[in-house]
């Protein structure tokens, strides 16, 4: 039986939100935790490394989050693994923002002028202590505008998390609409918490990008 949308539902999506928040948070933990790794991997000069991140990387920004969710929620329990729509969902989104974040600090790593390298490596530094004292300083400065305009595309990404049951932003709006029917005040609503959400960071990341292209410009 139908009923009128009310401040019940109101309060019941924008409390999910925090879901929303609390996975996007564990998603970009994670990949920056594995991003690093990749990123690393890619720039070493053991072929071996680079050649598995590469692979990594490929898999991942090749086929869709949405497989990617699906592989986990339902592939774990083939395998004899129970495993909750929560944890399916943080893992997937993991490996997912691993490989993208991966790519974009590769990029930036790489993006350190080849005589801060050349300077290091007569310096007799370790490698260790190279990319600690000298790229990874001046590779995070360029890495942090793309890196908060990523987050952006966390955010929008753990939408896909409804599809396999986790009770975030979206699956919130789904159980509304079906009680209530009434899909553009429900998902209007929705829709103004990711913008909410997400114009901050996008304009923050755009706001680093013209503070580092105007240092450049000096």
């Amino acid at each position: 039986m139908l009923r009128d949308f009310g401040m019940g539902d109101f309060w019941f999506i924008v409390f999910a939100a925090r879901w929303t928040i609390l996975l996007s948070l564990v998603a970009f933990v994670g990949g920056a935790f594995g991003g690093l790794i990749l990123a690393l991997a890619r720039t070493s000069r053991v072929r071996a490394l680079e050649w598995a991140a590469s692979l990594f990387i490929q898999v991942f920004q090749g086929t869709p989050l949405l497989m990617q969710l699906f592989l986990v929620f339902f592939g774990a329990p083939v395998l004899g693994i129970n495993i909750n729509p929560w944890i399916a969902a943080a893992i997937a989104l993991a490996f997912n923002t691993s490989a993208f974040l991966g790519e974009i600090w590769r990029g930036c790593i790489q993006a350190v002028p080849r005589g801060q390298w050349e300077a290091a490596d007569a310096l007799s530094l370790h490698y260790t202590d190279r990319m600690r004292f000298v790229v990874l300083p001046q590779a995070l400065k360029i890495a942090l505008p793309p890196t908060v305009g990523y987050l952006v595309q966390v955010i929008k990404g753990t939408s896909l998390a409804a599809i396999i049951g986790f009770v975030e932003l979206t699956r919130a709006g789904q159980v509304i609409n079906n009680a209530t029917f009434e899909p553009l005040i429900v998902f209007g609503l929705v829709a103004g918490i990711y913008f909410i959400l997400c114009w901050p960071l996008s304009l923050w990341s755009a706001r680093l990008e013209r503070r580092y292209a105007a240092a450049l410009a000096r």
